[in-house]
């Protein structure tokens, strides 16, 4: 795998943190892989701008911070036109379209994949899973962390008794991605 850098971006009260948090505690616990994380969030912590920046490696990590993400995760237009000119080029664009509007015209020296995560949280009656379902979405994409250290570290931590919730969530968005890849596959054939 080599190195691996990924940045999240959204609005506060997404779960963009955790959702960072989890994907590092899944590679560092779990697949046993270097990982380092740093965010950033703005003066409110509901709806303001928050961002979170991983590393994952099979080698040790001179540098923390991400510059150039290999993949980018958003759940927000805001940040998908603030983060998306520092995606590099062939990198994996992840992101909520029901967050990011469809008028935006996606960078096409990108790989990017859409799922309707908060749609599906709704639907699941906690439009909070968001995040969650984004994860599984991730999963399910890009090979950087197992899907069982994932769940792992999604069960670890959240508030304890919303677990079933989180992981049919979680299992919601890699269906969802494991579908999109295979569809994609197919027109590729």
């Amino acid at each position: 795998m080599g190195q691996t850098e990924i940045k999240l971006g959204g609005f506060g009260g997404q779960g963009i943190i955790l959702a960072g948090y989890i994907i590092g505690k899944a590679a560092a616990l779990y697949d046993k892989k270097n990982a380092t994380l740093t965010q950033s969030y703005g003066p409110e912590s509901r709806g303001g701008a928050c961002s979170a920046k991983l590393i994952v490696s099979d080698e040790e990590i001179d540098y923390p911070e991400v510059l150039y993400p290999n993949v980018l995760i958003v759940m927000s237009k805001e940040a998908y036109l603030k983060f998306s000119p520092a995606l590099i080029e062939n990198g994996s664009l992840l992101y909520d379209d029901d967050m990011v509007e469809n008028n935006i015209e996606i960078d096409k020296s990108v790989r990017a994949y859409a799922i309707p995560a908060t749609r599906m949280a709704e639907d699941l009656g906690k439009k909070i899973v968001a995040n969650i379902i984004m994860l599984g979405f991730f999963a399910a994409i890009m090979a950087v962390v197992t899907k069982r250290s994932l769940e792992e570290a999604i069960k670890t931590s959240i508030p304890k008794g919303s677990e079933e919730l989180n992981l049919m969530a979680f299992q919601k968005g890699f269906e969802y991605g494991r579908k999109l890849v295979k569809l994609q596959s197919d027109v590729k054939s």
